[in-house]
């Protein structure tokens, strides 16, 4: 224990835990858990702690905002047991990882202006519509790795198309339900290659229903979202699981726009996670000082 820890003060429990307005026993409890170094017992048995102790707490208590409360009990135990470097790596991989945040912040936030706010439009006249049976679809043409490939003009890129299907009275009219479009248009659209987007699939970056008749996948708009922001990430060169975890709030948002509303309360979490870090620096460097 340090010089300081015999003060000739004596605190009782109920004096520490006044303080951070704490029971008695939660304070017993820290320092069963390594938090607080052991207190000195009386004759009767009775704790006796001293400013030192208080500083401790302080200390704790001031770190669990930034850290957590399982970092904050592991710096306070490694502080207490003389380990003082191992304390300072876990305050740098606390800071490490607010970095990481802030630095995952900034790339979607890139990604979302980088993002067109809506579809590209097929140019009038281009593509060909026929029955669902021919295996292509409005202004996509012929699909690559996905099945036959129909003799058909040009391909356009185009993001959307309108999957057409016979007619009870033997015309074409367009199938119900949304605009979709398969996998080797939006690959071309990406720059990259149809198993590329087979390979985020598996990793649940997007998930493209089959078409019934075909089996071939069929990217929807919000299929197709996900695909372009995974792209865009994947440049930053952020790993997919990573990814697949950003995607989910954007699906549990609801879409791009309400996440991108969400962003200010993003930055308000990262800025208070670091002056927090700040906070429970300072007070722990005290409790270091008060100790010796």
């Amino acid at each position: 224990m340090g010089r300081n820890l015999q003060s000739g003060v004596r605190l009782r429990p109920v004096d520490l835990a006044r303080e951070h307005g704490l029971s008695t026993q939660a304070v017993r409890n820290y320092e069963e858990a390594g938090i607080l170094p052991a207190a000195a017992r009386t004759p009767h048995g009775y704790r006796g702690y001293t400013p030192l102790h208080a500083a401790a707490l302080r200390a704790f208590l001031a770190l669990v905002p930034g850290h957590g409360h399982a970092t904050a009990t592991a710096i306070m135990r490694a502080v207490n047991e003389g380990a003082a470097e191992e304390a300072f790596r876990l305050v740098d991989e606390s800071h490490a990882q607010l970095l990481d945040d802030r630095r995952t912040l900034r790339a979607v936030e890139t990604a979302l202006r980088d993002l067109d706010p809506a579809p590209a439009r097929r140019p009038p006249g281009a593509g060909a519509e026929v029955n669902a049976a021919g295996g292509t679809v409005a202004g996509t043409g012929p699909v690559p790795a996905e099945g036959p490939v129909p003799a058909v003009g040009p391909t356009p890129d185009v993001w959307s198309a309108k999957v057409v299907r016979p007619s009870p009275a033997g015309g074409s009219a367009p199938a119900a339900g949304p605009v979709g479009t398969f996998i080797g248009p939006l690959a071309r659209q990406l720059g990259i290659r149809p198993a590329t987007l087979r390979a985020w699939e598996d990793a649940g970056l997007v998930r493209p229903r089959r078409d019934p008749r075909t089996g071939y996948r069929v990217y929807e708009e919000a299929d197709v979202r996900d695909a372009r922001l995974a792209h865009q990430l994947r440049r930053g060169g952020h790993p997919l699981e990573q990814i697949a975890a950003l995607i989910a709030q954007v699906r549990a948002a609801g879409g791009l726009e309400p996440l991108a509303a969400t962003l200010a309360g993003w930055h308000g979490r990262l800025t208070a996670r670091g002056r927090a870090l700040l906070a429970g620096a300072a007070e722990l460097e005290a409790y270091l000082r008060a100790r010796g």
